[in-house]
């Protein structure tokens, strides 16, 4: 296993880490119903070939993650690892609330303390929030109670939003959506290099799309990867993508099974930075665009039609229905737009005013795309 040491943190962390988000279930339908068995063996086995990074949030497996991670990391295991939560911020609305959260962390986890605690999903929304409350004061307690070891905070907004945040605050670390496709999503390439140039430690979330970028991949793009130099699996090369980036700290990887974890670590033990060779990014290049041919919107997520005067946020509104037409995934896209996008920033608030498309360097008609995203999402 290979490790980076985060700018301003001095522990080594392993480059691949386990997100928490996807355990194995006994009922596919019910997130609650983790197999404790078969979780708890990917937990022990990641340990014992070196990943000492585990991801979860208080909302995680609906609010059973936790209390698994703590149970499962009982006795010595917890000395060998770091643990990372983080902060429903949605649901704070005064100091107290932060203080709430955390305490029942501590307890769910079965830890007198938290290694990497993270304000959860934050957007320019949750940030006015957080500032109204005191976030400051609530970070510096429970630093000097012991709670919290490292801070950071979690992205989902335009990268305007996110460079205001890494301006505000002495922040450890952040945690960002990336891959070989959403080089320009949200913070995107610009954003992780900002924020190392700032002196965070960059945690990396959604490498291969929840699984979209590692299997049953068309026919065209399977023949693009193996022309690349070594011969890896689509999921090794994807992570391989991120990892040549030297500003990144961790990848995470919300693997649901043995089979998943042993591909990654074989990966990770191997795969260092400024690794990829021209030839390699020139054919990530080719394999974008043919991913990119069934995209309807040419959103490039610049972020330049923001702030929206009715609260869309139209880049991921975009990048949702995109990804859609993408991957052929149309009832779960559904699901994920409706679950994950905030209902105020959602495609239906546009009320077709226009402003956005004055400010458009693609010359995008939003509005009337926005009347194809609300018969696709809303009815």
């Amino acid at each position: 296993m290979l490790y980076r040491i985060m700018p301003k943190i001095n522990k080594k962390l392993s480059i691949l880490g386990m997100g928490c988000m996807r355990l194995p279930l006994t009922d596919k339908k019910s997130p609650k119903s983790i197999d404790e068995k078969k979780a708890a063996g990917i937990v022990h086995y990641a340990i014992d070939n070196g990943i000492n990074y585990f991801d979860t949030a208080y909302p995680y497996h609906e609010r059973e993650g936790e209390k698994f991670i703590g149970n499962a990391l009982k006795g010595n295991l917890r000395k060998k690892v770091y643990i990372a939560t983080k902060l429903p911020t949605w649901s704070v609305n005064e100091f107290s609330d932060m203080e709430k959260f955390l305490d029942e962390q501590l307890i769910n986890l079965k830890t007198e303390n938290i290694d990497f605690y993270l304000f959860h999903a934050l957007n320019r929304k949750r940030w006015e929030v957080l500032k109204r409350v005191n976030f400051e004061k609530f970070i510096d307690t429970a630093i000097k109670k012991g709670k919290i070891g490292h801070i950071g905070f979690s992205f989902h907004d335009d990268r305007e939003i996110f460079m205001e945040i890494i301006k505000s605050y002495e922040w450890e670390f952040c945690q960002i959506q990336f891959n070989y496709l959403n080089e320009e999503f949200q913070a995107g390439i610009e954003g992780l290099k900002y924020a190392h140039q700032n002196g965070l430690g960059v945690i990396i979330m959604e490498p291969l799309l929840g699984g979209k970028l590692a299997d049953n991949l068309p026919e065209n793009i399977i023949k693009l990867f193996n022309k690349l130099s070594k011969k890896l699996s689509p999921a090794q090369w994807g992570l391989k993508w991120i990892w040549d980036k030297p500003e990144v700290s961790v990848v995470l990887s919300g693997m649901s099974n043995i089979e998943q974890l042993k591909e990654n670590i074989t990966a990770a033990d191997s795969i260092g930075a400024d690794s990829l060779s021209k030839e390699d990014m020139e054919i990530f290049e080719l394999i974008k665009n043919e991913f990119n041919k069934n995209k309807q919107i040419p959103c490039t997520s610049c972020g330049y039609c923001q702030p929206c005067p009715s609260g869309v946020n139209i880049p991921t509104c975009f990048n949702r229905y995109n990804g859609a037409n993408i991957f052929g995934n149309f009832d779960e896209a559904k699901i994920g737009y409706l679950r994950f996008v905030v209902e105020s920033e959602q495609a239906k608030n546009c009320t077709s005013c226009r402003i956005c498309e004055e400010k458009c360097p693609q010359s995008i008609e939003i509005s009337k795309e926005m009347d194809l995203l609300k018969k696709f999402f809303h009815q």
